[in-house]
């Protein structure tokens, strides 16, 4: 497939267009790019219009000095969209990908069809390690020397190497090698050391959806995660059933961080489904407002906005 640029704001954004139908926004996780979605693209493209871009300060798109939160990150989704002529999307996240993910939602409900979340951030604070070590002192000088030509072959290798034993916690080595391999240009370790710092501290995740999850009871939502998840734990799937009831969970066996490139005919499934079986949310601005305003409360909607649901069509 051909990767596509267009500038917006003066910065330049790589993205993959393909299929036709209904929208589908694949978003990537930290480090790296549109190419994570390579195992079940082509699988998806028969159904869907799918729309895969690299996040700024990822892939090919531009890494300058700029907003790399998740809500900046949002707001690039939308004037994306805007430009390709579309106005609604089902959007699916990847871990960094799905805090996005949710923030577009949150942002803009109105272009939100559907939400699917694969291993997201924003459930718990806990974290791999290695994402805390990047907002080390250090960090950027560090991984420069390891990121060297003779000494990258070295630490690449060996990751790899140890992905393929038969362990659960060594499955995920392999992506992180190649999340490893981008940090050998300095502008992408500089945007990854500015994306972290805005999600992560040296205790975990700071980032949640917890406080706005009840805003998710009109929006059809799926969470897919990895039973073997050794970079945001599994468990966190539990907290969102709880702040989520209306969510459909599917927790994948024998799969780690990235269940879409473990099992992607599985994970195409599970999409595809998830999509046929639920309609798309269609925005009412008043049942929006009430919502806001009682926090998820039922009993503190009024009589008549109870009487205007955020419908499905």
């Amino acid at each position: 497939m051909q990767v596509e640029h267009v500038t917006i704001h003066g910065h330049r954004r790589a993205y993959v267009r393909t299929g036709s139908g209904p929208a589908l926004l694949l978003l990537h996780g930290l480090g790296c790019d549109h190419t994570t979605w390579d195992p079940v693209i082509e699988s998806l493209a028969r159904r869907y219009t799918v729309i895969a871009p690299d996040l700024l300060g990822h892939g090919e798109s531009d890494k300058p000095r700029a907003d790399y939160s998740v809500g900046g990150y949002a707001n690039g989704m939308r004037d994306l969209l805007s430009v390709l002529g579309i106005d609604r999307v089902t959007v699916v996240g990847h871990s960094l990908g799905g805090g996005v993910a949710m923030q577009f939602a949150y942002q803009f409900p109105e272009r939100t069809e559907r939400l699917v979340l694969v291993a997201p951030g924003g459930f718990g604070p806990e974290v791999t390690p290695l994402i805390r070590a990047v907002t080390s002192p250090g960090f950027h000088q560090v991984v420069g020397l390891l990121t060297m030509r003779g000494v990258k072959r070295l630490s690449t290798g060996g990751l790899r190497m140890l992905s393929r034993l038969p362990v659960t916690q060594v499955r995920d080595l392999g992506e992180v090698a190649d999340v490893f391999d981008t940090f050998a240009d300095s502008r992408s370790r500089a945007a990854i050391r500015h994306v972290v710092r805005a999600v992560v501290d040296w205790k975990g995740q700071v980032i949640t959806m917890t406080d706005r999850a009840y805003l998710t009871e009109h929006m059809p939502i799926c969470i897919i995660w990895g039973a073997d998840d050794m970079v945001i734990p599994v468990r966190h799937a539990e907290t969102a059933r709880e702040v989520a009831p209306g969510a459909r969970i599917e927790v994948v066996p024998n799969a780690g961080h990235f269940p879409h490139k473990d099992h992607p005919q599985r994970f195409v499934k599970l999409l595809n489904d998830f999509v046929r079986s639920t309609a798309p949310s269609a925005y009412d601005v008043e049942a929006w407002r009430e919502t806001l305003r009682s926090g998820g409360d039922p009993s503190l909607k009024s009589a008549e906005a109870g009487e205007r649901p955020i419908r499905a069509v």
